[in-house]
């Protein structure tokens, strides 16, 4: 019993750990990491409100649109559209290339135009159907390409390596090219527009002793305008005939023969 009464009595001292209590927290980087961000992205909006254009903040503006816009450019208005129509040439969806007919706002010429628009489609539909009627004509029509633009229908003939549209040694037109003056004339009665004639040729080596580019151009212009009327053409319809030389190659090397083409263009 003496010796249980001079025991030392035992004492156990319990310390409550606090986890991140005072400077050791890591939780107030994170929100001062976020201030910062939000800081810098808000001086940057004021930065670019003054450095950039109204048409700039536009585009910058449909670029971090989460939603793939139905307009290539914002309009002024409340709605879907933003006060267009979905007919307008603004709204039309975005296809790389901006329409041909360009939208008026006097309903009347409007009217007339669309009228227009159709007959020349109407005239390149049937001037494509000809290939299939027979395979010397199918043939011939790998020579044309045709584009419907705001001046009107561009028909093009061109030359490949085994087909020429003129000789080379005598500058006369080759059968090739007779075929398809009297096939322009004869899917033209269809339709009462005026016509322009434009040529263009290939390049010709810097070391030939005469550039005679544009001479040649002109005068195939002019060989072509005499087809179409010899074949039929009505007098006085043709209201341009213009030679371009090698200013505007179709391939990328000036001097190939593809460059050697005439434009036929029904004019609007």
């Amino acid at each position: 019993m003496a010796a249980q009464s001079n025991a030392a009595p035992i004492i156990i001292k319990r310390k409550k750990v606090v986890g991140g209590g005072g400077h050791h927290g890591g939780a107030w980087k994170v929100a001062y990491a976020d201030f910062v961000t939000a800081m810098m992205a808000f001086f940057m909006l004021m930065w670019l409100l003054n450095a950039t254009t109204e048409k700039q903040r536009k585009g910058i503006a449909d670029y971090f649109t989460p939603t793939v816009a139905i307009n290539r450019v914002s309009g002024g208005g409340n709605g879907s559209f933003n006060g267009d129509s979905t007919f307008t040439d603004e709204a039309l969806p975005f296809s790389g290339a901006r329409p041909a007919v360009v939208a008026r706002r006097d309903t009347g010429s409007e009217g007339t135009d669309d009228a227009e628009t159709s007959a020349l489609k109407m005239l390149e539909s049937e001037l494509l159907g000809f290939g299939g009627e027979s395979d010397v004509l199918e043939n011939e029509m790998k020579h044309v390409i045709t584009k419907l633009t705001d001046e009107g229908l561009v028909v093009e003939l061109f030359a490949l390596p085994d087909a020429p549209l003129f000789d080379a040694d005598t500058g006369q037109p080759t059968r090739l090219l007779r075929k398809l003056a009297d096939l322009l004339v004869q899917t033209g009665r269809s339709v009462k527009n005026d016509m322009a004639v434009a040529a263009h040729v290939q390049a010709q080596p810097v070391v030939a002793a005469r550039i005679k580019v544009w001479d040649q151009s002109t005068e195939q212009a002019v060989i072509m305008r005499q087809l179409l009327h010899d074949a039929g053409l009505a007098p006085g319809r043709v209201q341009r005939v213009t030679g371009h030389a090698d200013r505007d190659p179709a391939t990328l090397d000036p001097m190939d023969i593809r460059n050697n083409r005439i434009k036929v263009i029904f004019l609007r």
